[in-house]
């Protein structure tokens, strides 16, 4: 039981890595809401986290819109009492997307939910580890932040702006003993790889493929980002703040993504998927 005691607000947290990260912190002891734009999935993550004898509530909301992020952190106080745990991890990608050829509406969409929608959250998370004086909050950003990608010029810039934003968060609440990290996975199994596939190809045989790119041989598990969260949520990483921990099966100790780990696609230009 790492996390004994604690409160968790996992945003995103109805599939892929949100889900794992609720799910695994559940098991370890800390009670979870989990917040997203579908209510379905968010039920669902909850319901799982129930079975497993765990305790876990839905808030449904958009982390870019100010009352919505507002209104996820009253609501987790309200029903827990405490705030411990942050884990901005809703985020929306948009493919074949350059400068020039991105949509305005695109672009904005991705830097709203990406970089605004962390700000918002953690500005209202913030209020309340400040009082409580000790808190851990875990931005999931990518390799994306961290390197150029074709086409990926808003998801590039929101990535980007989140690793600093969070060494800016862990520089200016360290004095109140709130750590904040970043984690940056390269390609995990979950449902946003699938806006890279060709019509008709298989998701399945697709992760193998993109797996042999990587020095580890495969792809990475939500898990994977799951357990990386639970270690910066823990008393074990009290000495760990404004950190970029990169998940990535070795592919950036030998050359960033862009230079072949990525399918590039052109029949789906401007496709976009929520997390």
């Amino acid at each position: 039981m790492r996390l004994p005691d604690r409160v968790a607000l996992i945003t995103g947290g109805g599939t892929g890595i949100g889900r794992a990260i609720a799910e695994i912190f559940a098991k370890e002891g800390a009670r979870i809401a989990v917040t997203g734009r579908r209510k379905a999935v968010l039920e669902e993550t909850v319901e799982a986290i129930r079975q497993a004898g765990g305790e876990g509530i839905a808030i449904q909301g958009d982390v870019s819109q100010i009352a919505d992020a507002e209104r996820m952190v009253r609501t987790t106080m309200e029903r827990y009492g405490q705030l411990d745990i942050l884990v901005n991890n809703a985020g929306v990608i948009v493919r074949n997307a350059s400068v020039t050829s991105v949509a305005i509406e695109d672009w904005d969409r991705v830097l709203n939910i990406n970089l605004r929608g962390v700000f918002l959250v953690s500005r209202f998370a913030l209020q309340e580890m400040v009082k409580a004086r000790r808190g851990s909050i875990i931005n999931i950003s990518s390799t994306s932040g961290l390197f150029g990608d074709f086409g990926f010029a808003p998801y590039n810039a929101s990535k980007g702006g989140l690793n600093l934003l969070t060494k800016n968060m862990a520089l200016d609440y360290a004095r109140y003993g709130i750590r904040v990290n970043a984690i940056c996975p390269s390609l995990v199994a979950t449902p946003m790889p699938r806006t890279r596939l060709k019509p008709g190809e298989d998701f399945e045989q697709a992760v193998q493929e993109w797996g042999k790119n990587f020095p580890l041989g495969r792809v990475g598990r939500p898990e994977d980002v799951a357990y990386a969260a639970l270690y910066l949520a823990s008393d074990e990483a009290s000495w760990v703040t404004g950190i970029e921990l990169v998940l990535d099966g070795g592919i950036t100790a030998s050359h960033p993504p862009s230079s072949g780990t990525w399918p590039r696609l052109t029949e789906h230009s401007g496709s976009a998927l929520d997390l």
